[in-house]
């Protein structure tokens, strides 16, 4: 089967690779859409990023959507033909901090496409998936695309249960791409009052726009726009940092009034801090790493029509022309999410 395999920086290829068979408890898929996630474009431009680098050829993808092939011995709630939402997912469930509940801290997690362990976890963009049966979640109303967002969109609802009570708040959002977006979605059905979103780019604002911002920034135009909101100590609740830019956080931070909480999102590598702002106005400073649950909760929001996430998805290529995929996904000037159709 063919499978997309990145060797290097700008080294990507569609190679041939063994296709494998479910064992029991698992399920073999038919691989129907792959989206083009930030860490996948961070190892095609630059073979890795901050101090993970690619250390072996490694199958790349994570965001999937597959058909059920194959069941193995002992699946059953599926039947051949459905489609589902595969989780890349795949925590030990027996350490200790699975046993506490924290699947995304799993101690040897397996997380497809991630070249944080060595060997690499390979990933899911090839034609054929064996997976365990666990990790799929039915996704029959949907098309493969959507079904393929659902580990984005999960992304940001854990990043939402972690920024906590919403009801009612102002959120800014910082960095509009696929997450920063997805947030703006995840914010207000979980009863956000007003969302500022701020970018350098006016596509990405435009789509924030959209999709529920009120009101988009573009601080590369409008430098001094975001100050008036840290007037009488800041604005807003609640920051969703999601361009790993230090820029982005310190406006940010001077913006949230007293206790505000901030979510970090983006993973653009260390970042310098104004402790000082943080410490005398008491913020909150929240990691948010992944996901588990929050997976099929994603999953049953876009079926049941609570969150649309059609209008992200502005690209979709074959499987033969997938690697021109990866520069379109890399211009912030047209695209928003480019998804690979297998098939």
């Amino acid at each position: 089967m063919k499978a997309i395999v990145a060797h290097a920086a700008k080294d990507v290829r569609i190679e041939d690779v063994r296709e494998e068979q479910p064992g029991p408890g698992e399920v073999k898929l038919r691989l129907a859409t792959g989206g083009i996630c930030g860490s996948d474009l961070h190892y095609y431009n630059h073979g890795g990023f901050g101090t993970v680098r690619l250390k072996q050829p490694m199958i790349l993808g994570h965001e999937v959507s597959a058909i059920v092939e194959t069941l193995g011995e002992g699946v059953d709630g599926f039947s051949v033909g459905d489609l589902v939402a595969v989780s890349p997912s795949r925590p030990c469930r027996t350490c200790k901090y699975c046993q506490q509940g924290l699947h995304n801290q799993c101690l040897h997690m397996r997380f497809y496409g991630s070249a944080m362990p060595f060997p690499h976890i390979q990933g899911a963009f090839r034609q054929s998936l064996v997976a365990d049966a666990i990790q799929c979640v039915p996704a029959g109303d949907l098309t493969p695309g959507e079904a393929a967002m659902a580990e984005p969109l999960a992304v940001t609802l854990h990043a939402t249960r972690r920024a906590g009570e919403m009801l009612g708040k102002r959120v800014l959002v910082t960095g509009c791409g696929p997450i920063g977006v997805l947030s703006i979605l995840a914010a207000r059905r979980a009863g956000a009052a007003e969302i500022v979103a701020t970018d350098l780019s006016d596509f990405t604002l435009a789509m924030a726009k959209t999709l529920g911002a009120d009101r988009t920034i573009n601080t590369q135009h409008e430098p001094e726009a975001l100050a008036a909101y840290s007037a009488d100590k800041g604005t807003f609740d609640v920051l969703y940092e999601c361009s790993g830019a230090a820029a982005a956080l310190s406006g940010g931070i001077a913006a949230l009034r007293p206790r505000g909480v901030i979510v970090q999102l983006g993973l653009g590598g260390d970042m310098s801090l104004p402790m000082m702002a943080i410490t005398a106005k008491e913020l909150d400073l929240r990691g948010s790493f992944r996901f588990h649950e929050e997976f099929a909760t994603g999953v049953s929001l876009m079926r049941n029509g609570l969150i649309d996430v059609k209008p992200l998805i502005t690209h979709t290529v074959r499987l033969e022309d997938a690697l021109s995929a990866f520069e379109i996904a890399s211009d912030r000037s047209r695209a928003m999410k480019a998804q690979i159709a297998f098939s």
